[in-house]
């Protein structure tokens, strides 16, 4: 089978605060255990920086010598085609799950070190049920096979179930929260989604994080745990 390969731009070069609060993100990752591969990285609201995060992550990963891949399971409205330059057409998982491609035709080789990524595909009109068939619990379990780590991208579960859905089939869930935008109350009720999907919070990032203001954060992000919730 010929290698399907795309050519991704990296909007985050050079960014010496935000690469080492990615760093931290990825070794808590480490210690969290070796049970935890599938991972779901999902926010409150749209914008937050999810897609970025998710992302820099894999990056990090493959830099250690992880096979790692990115599965964009935001099937209402993706990114990544146009936040990372990709100028191929390709196939995704919407295709996938809908019937329309082999999961063999839907992965992807990119040009940074150990990472592969899954393009989401055609927005859908019923993305959740899509994420609930067995289809996409098959595909994951594949992935488990062939890689280190497999990073889900959902879209933000604040207001829609795609994120919890997919968590059902996953290791462990992060949440990436944007510094003064989201309220406590909005991001335990969004923890609380999560939770009632019976995955596992691995923690939060508090993104965008103004640094006059806040002396203690890095430039852009920081990792907690969850025993500092």
């Amino acid at each position: 089978m010929t290698e399907r390969r795309v050519l991704m731009t990296d909007p985050r070069q050079n960014d010496y605060f935000y690469e080492e609060a990615i760093k931290t993100l990825r070794t808590n990752i480490q210690f969290s255990g070796t049970g935890i591969r599938l991972i779901v990285v999902t926010s409150c609201y749209p914008n937050e920086g999810k897609s970025d995060v998710t992302f820099q992550l894999a990056l990090e990963i493959g830099k250690m010598g992880k096979k790692v891949l990115v599965l964009d399971a935001d099937i209402r409205k993706s990114c990544y085609v146009s936040r990372f330059q990709v100028k191929q057409k390709t196939e995704g998982l919407s295709q996938y799950l809908s019937g329309q491609s082999k999961a063999q035709d839907i992965v992807y080789s990119t040009n940074f070190h150990n990472v592969d990524i899954i393009f989401a595909g055609p927005a859908a009109p019923n993305p959740s049920e899509l994420l609930a068939q067995e289809s996409f619990g098959a595909l994951l379990h594949a992935m488990r096979g062939k890689y280190d780590y497999v990073l889900v991208d959902t879209p933000p579960i604040g207001n829609l179930t795609d994120a919890a859905v997919a968590a059902r089939q996953c290791d462990g869930a992060i949440m990436v929260i944007e510094s003064d935008l989201v309220s406590r109350k909005v991001a335990v009720k969004a923890k609380q989604q999560l939770e009632m999907s019976g995955c596992h919070i691995l923690g939060a990032v508090l993104n965008k994080v103004d640094m006059k203001n806040n002396k203690y954060y890095s430039k852009y992000s920081y990792y907690y745990s969850d025993e500092k919730k």
